[in-house]
Parts: structure tokens; C-alpha cells; sequence
């Protein structure tokens, strides 16, 4: 059965009853809520690569959004950070200019965390007052959204405490945890804006799945190798070294610990996923390319150019040493990559037009 949801004027034009424009917007909120998540990733990226994330030894949700802002509260946040174990074990003689630098990079992660909370929490109040109707069928999904987006401030916070005890470096697995939320809160919201923008019914296509799954595994080891500082075991490509294996691949003990903890195989493993990524994804932007679709068409070609300029970023990223502007733009790329996998994933079904008059 399908909804009418067109009301002819006088004349004949037919123009979008109120349900449409409530959900018009809708879709568009969560544009932007997508797109704010994506620079608390991008943002995320180079707070990590500037070593950035320890410098705040405390959590306070409410009162840690006021920075310092005399020399004293200066004096005393560096006071603070000095009984780390990032200062005394890997920054001891830093000076309180360097201590600023990181402190804002942190600091500006976590406020950006906070907006990104109103961004989602006020909207999604007028919707419920004002249109009911629109929001009502996606209620739950939102409430979901919202409450692993809640939990994520919480993961990052435990990340941090893992580093602020003997070993100044935080958990890769809390770290990773971390990332992979904020990208299953991007293609979750992502996800539902294109259900409510562009209504599309029928089986995902299993190729488009099996890629969608791959890119996953390959942020998650995107995350080992932030974590670990892994980007540094072998600045060298194609070969690592002067071998496509390197040695000090299997040096740990059990084995199967070097698939988890061991810089040099999770860099090898990063690499070859990507290589897998990047050829069966090309499969797959072939195929949207050459449909009759035109938006396909299109489609297709942005994941194809997402997947080479990914590529290329980290082959640039390894090769020139892991500097802060590129690490951030390859994490950029990643989010980049997801969203255009997920436009194929969601448009390559079955059509239905919100726009279809009944009689």
C-alpha cells in the first residue's frame, strides 16, 4: 500500500503536504548531525597523532567546558598534567607554550563532543513537539543513535584513564573501541537520513555488503596501527623494508598475539586489507558505473576516486613518516570512503518515490 502524501492545489500543482516538509527536514538535521560526527572523527585523528589525548588528566562533563583562562588556571592545568605519566615518562621539561598546544587539541575534541550533543538533542526536541508525525516511525532508531551516542564520551574516557597510569600510551583496543562507535554512530545516522530522504525498499546486494564488511575490518585495524603507533614500524612501499613479510612479524609469544599487539603485523595486515579494499571496491564502483543509472553512474565514480585518493594518502602517510596534516587527512579519507559505500549500499535497491500520487 502506498501513501498518499501529495495534496493537489486548485489548480492542479501538487505540492508536499506538512508530513513531507517535517521530514525533509528531518533527513537534513541528521545531515548534519552525520556531518559533525565526521569531524569529531577527523578532529579525534589528529588529537591522537598530536599526542594530544592525555593532556586533560580529569573528566568533568559539565564544568570542563570553561578552558583556563587566567595564568593562575593555567598554571594550575599544567600543574596537574606534570604528575602524568605522559609528562615525567615522555615530555618531562616541557614548557607551559608546548602544554597549551596539546591541551587545546583536547580540549577542542571534547567541545566539539559537547555541541555535537546539542546539535542532536535540541532539534530532536522541536521535532517532538512541533512535528510528531514526521519523527514518530523513527523514534527508535534515533533513541539508539542517542544512546550509544552518550555511551561514546564514556569510551573515550576510559581510553584516556588507560594511559594516564604507569604506561603513558592508552589502550589500541579501548582506542579502536572508540573509533569504531564513531563510525557505526556516522553510518547509523547517515543511514536513517537517506531512509527518510530517499525511501528505497528491497535486499541489499551481497557484493555491496561483503565491501561494506571489509571497510569495517579495515578501520578497526586502522585502529590497531593508530593505537599502537604502528604507521612507524616501516616507512617504506610497496615492500616493508626490503620484503613484502618483514621479520618481526611472529617475535611474540603466544603467535596469535602478534595479530593483535605487534606494530610490524598489524602495519602488514593494514596494508594487504587495504589492498583488498581497494581492488574489490573498484569491482564495485565498476559495476554502479556501468549500470544505466545515471545517479549510479555517479555513485560509482565517487567510490572509485574515494578509494584511490584513500590509497594514496596512506601510502603518502607511511612513506613521509606519519607527519599530524597527512595521518588526518587518511582518517578524513576513511570517513569519506564509508559514507560512499553507504550511498551505494542504500540506492543500489529497489525504488520508491515519496513524490508517488494514488488515486
Amino acid at each position: 500500500m502506498v501513501i498518499n502524501i501529495i495534496q493537489p492545489l486548485a489548480g492542479g500543482t501538487p505540492v508536499p503536504t506538512q508530513r513531507v516538509l517535517g521530514q525533509r527536514a528531518l533527513g537534513l538535521w541528521l545531515v548534519v548531525v552525520a556531518v559533525f560526527i565526521a569531524l569529531m572523527v577527523v578532529v579525534g585523528g589528529a588529537t591522537r597523532l598530536t599526542e594530544s589525548g592525555l593532556s586533560i588528566v580529569d573528566w568533568k562533563p559539565f564544568t570542563g567546558m570553561v578552558p583556563p583562562l587566567s595564568d593562575a588556571d593555567w598554571l594550575k592545568e599544567f600543574a596537574a598534567y606534570k604528575l602524568s605519566p605522559q609528562y615525567l615518562k615522555v615530555n618531562q621539561g616541557m614548557s607551559l607554550a608546548a602544554f597549551k598546544s596539546i591541551f587545546w587539541w583536547e580540549w577542542g575534541h571534547r567541545e566539539l563532543g559537547r555541541a555535537l550533543l546539542l546539535v542532536f538533542v535540541l532539534p530532536l526536541s522541536l521535532f517532538i513537539n512541533r512535528a510528531r508525525t514526521a519523527i514518530q516511525p523513527w523514534l527508535p532508531r534515533l533513541a539508539l543513535i542517542f544512546a550509544i551516542g552518550c555511551l561514546q564520551p564514556l569510551i573515550g574516557w576510559l581510553m584516556v584513564k588507560s594511559g594516564l597510569k604507569s604506561d603513558p600510551h592508552v589502550s589500541h583496543y579501548r582506542l579502536t573501541l572508540h573509533l569504531l562507535t564513531a563510525m557505526w554512530l556516522f553510518a547509523a545516522t547517515v543511514w536513517t537520513a537517506f531512509d527518510i530522504l530517499a525511501p528505497r525498499s528491497g535486499p541489499l546486494k551481497r557484493a555491496n555488503l561483503m565491501l561494506l564488511g571489509l571497510l569495517g575490518f579495515q578501520i578497526l585495524l586502522g585502529g590497531f596501527v593508530a593505537g599502537l603507533r604502528a604507521g612507524f614500524a616501516f616507512n617504506t612501499w610497496p615492500l616493508m623494508g626490503d620484503r613484502f613479510a618483514p621479520e618481526g612479524m611472529w617475535s611474540m609469544l603466544p603467535g596469535w598475539q602478534n595479530l593483535l599487539s605487534n606494530p610490524i603485523t598489524v602495519q602488514f595486515m593494514h596494508r594487504c586489507v587495504a589492498y583488498t579494499v581497494f581492488g574489490y571496491g573498484l569491482l564495485v564502483a565498476l559495476r554502479a558505473i556501468n549500470q544505466p543509472d545515471s545517479r549510479m553512474k555517479r555513485y560509482g565514480a565517487l567510490l572509485a576516486t574515494a578509494l584511490l585518493a584513500q590509497v594514496v594518502l596512506g601510502i603518502a602517510t607511511v612513506v613521509s613518516g606519519v607527519p599530524v596534516w597527512l595521518g588526518t587527512a587518511h582518517q578524513a579519507g576513511a570517513v569519506v570512503v564509508l559514507a560512499s559505500v553507504l550511498t551505494i549500499l542504500h540506492y543500489d535497491r529497489m525504488h520508491i518515490s515519496v513524490l508517488k500520487v494514488t488515486t
